[in-house]
């Protein structure tokens, strides 16, 4: 499902206040970046810094808009104005985790907490002491034979956990 216009217009909003506040908070003028929404995966976003453009995830930001708004943008403008104000640095290291609480008033979180199962499909293994979910990547190694795995608690191999039949009513 596709965000509707007025979704994306938040999104360029909010990258304007995060902006305006930044540049209250240093001294400095930012311009505004590109924002686009073709990011994919389980990625929400990502600031690509030399290009001074943001890019957003569609189908998650349609399913939590307002994480979207409070979190996931200020996360990546951050990343934007650390780079303009001292260049290529750690990409969640001190710098950035100040813009993130002194000038957003955010917990500087490197990872978000959106459902990505819409995005990226993930499938049941066990190993007898819990149930592991693995990535399509990693599963499709598993089905190629590429890769085996085994759990870092018990030791025991991965098995795949076989989907339910559904029976026909008759």
């Amino acid at each position: 499902m596709k965000p509707d216009d007025s979704l994306f217009q938040q999104v360029q909003n909010r990258v304007s206040e995060c902006l305006a506040l930044a540049e209250r908070h240093t001294g400095r003028r930012f311009d505004p970046p590109l924002v686009c929404f073709n990011q994919r995966g389980r990625i929400a976003g990502s600031a690509w810094l030399e290009q001074w453009e943001l890019r957003f995830n569609p189908v998650l930001l349609t399913d939590n808009a307002h994480d979207f708004l409070s979190e996931i943008v200020p996360h990546e403008v951050a990343h934007l104005v650390v780079f303009a104000l001292y260049g290529k640095v750690k990409p969640h290291g001190r710098e950035w985790q100040a813009i993130m609480a002194e000038v957003f008033g955010l917990e500087p979180r490197t990872r978000h907490r959106l459902n990505t199962e819409k995005v990226a499909p993930v499938f049941s293994y066990d190993c007898g002491c819990r149930i592991h979910k693995l990535s399509l990547r990693r599963h499709n190694k598993v089905l190629r034979g590429q890769l085996r795995y085994q759990c870092l608690h018990c030791g025991q191999p991965l098995i795949r956990v076989k989907a339910p039949h559904k029976r026909k009513t008759t």
